[in-house]
């Protein structure tokens, strides 16, 4: 084996983290004597011990490790934060090499925790898989590289290019288009992900809880956009199942489940969303929102993934057109009756 092998393992132990350790990074780790695998380990949850603590302790407190190379898929921590330096214990069981995928994007760490390695006399050789790195890590790079969430747009949209009947029908089924599969791989995307977006509009629609019922997992946070308090305070969205976010033009008291943040709606106001969510240490985010919510995201650019769902056997003829969006390079899948389109955003 080579050293893209062994990082390959550590990408791959690393995955088994999501989305417990949310918002932190998924990392896994290797370590290696003559050429052979002997620990493993990987971050499990989020304040828990990370990968390189995990790999270590699952060997004797007294093993030697001075000619062992440790592999790992993120630059080892240098700061104090929930857990101690993971830089400082390689230092301290003297591993004779350790070898990186990608150096940390969080500016606590960012090259600190190499530079420790290395005064230490610890040989670090960094870059290995290093795109497929950044690919497992694309929430955690672009939370710290853009200082926002990163941002997934969903919607379902019949043949005919529509996402709902206008007006809405009384009986809510009709208007529904995608299969059971696809539901419940929308329930899938949001156990995966930190917060769940939409628009004032969505939710006097449709009133929907936005919480994980078809997989398993954790209920993401739940934000709504809603200027001017329009909202009933019994609707679904405010239910004690999930914490919501409510950005709004007006002053009102939080409470223990529902938070108000006021903002300024005649300025920038997606971006004083994202930098508010980001201050509030939210890394990912899937936009489930309207027409409106999810063009505006879609104008100003700021999105890092679509999924777009096609039913090929379902036509409305009219009512609200779904976002104007090219789908030419998106990448196709059957999920039951219906086509999947993914794209990730060229710039």
């Amino acid at each position: 084996m080579n050293h893209s092998d062994y990082m390959q393992k550590a990408l791959q132990l690393a995955k088994f983290g999501w989305p417990k350790v949310a918002p932190n990074p998924m990392v896994g780790c290797v370590i290696v004597k003559d050429g052979k695998i002997i620990a493993e380990g990987y971050h499990k949850e989020y304040g828990g011990p990370h990968a390189e603590v995990n790999a270590i302790n699952s060997l004797a407190p007294d093993f030697d490790f001075t000619e062992c190379t440790l592999y790992v898929n993120l630059e080892p921590c240098s700061h104090e934060g929930k857990t101690p330096p993971c830089s400082d214990l390689l230092v301290t069981k003297k591993f004779k090499k350790v070898v990186i995928c990608n150096t940390d994007t969080n500016p606590l760490v960012g090259g600190k925790g190499i530079e420790r390695l290395k005064k230490a006399g610890i040989e670090v050789e960094s870059g290995i898989l290093e795109q497929e790195g950044r690919e497992l890590n694309k929430r955690f790079v672009t939370f710290h590289e853009k200082k926002r969430p990163y941002m997934i747009l969903k919607w379902a949209q019949t043949n005919d290019g529509f996402v709902s009947k206008n007006p809405i029908p009384q009986n809510k089924s009709e208007n529904w288009i995608t299969g059971d599969e696809s539901k419940k791989l929308v329930h899938e995307w949001r156990a995966q992900e930190q917060a769940i977006m939409v628009g004032t509009t969505t939710v006097i629609n449709d009133n929907p809880e936005l919480t994980v019922r078809l997989a398993e997992g954790k209920n993401p946070i739940r934000i709504v956009i809603d200027k001017d308090l329009k909202l009933k305070p019994d609707s679904d969205i405010f239910n004690a199942a999930a914490e919501t976010l409510v950005f709004t033009g007006l002053q009102k008291t939080s409470t223990k489940t529902v938070k108000f943040l006021k903002i300024d709606f005649s300025a920038k106001v997606l971006e004083q969303i994202l930098n508010k969510l980001y201050t509030l240490n939210i890394s990912s985010v899937i936009l489930e929102g309207g027409t409106t919510l999810l063009q505006s995201f879609i104008k100003e650019n700021l999105w890092d993934e679509a999924r777009v769902f096609i039913n090929p056997d379902k036509s409305f003829g009219s009512g609200t057109k779904a976002p104007e969006f090219d789908l030419s390079k998106a990448v196709q899948e059957k999920t039951g009756t219906d086509n999947l389109y993914q794209i990730k955003n060229p710039h």
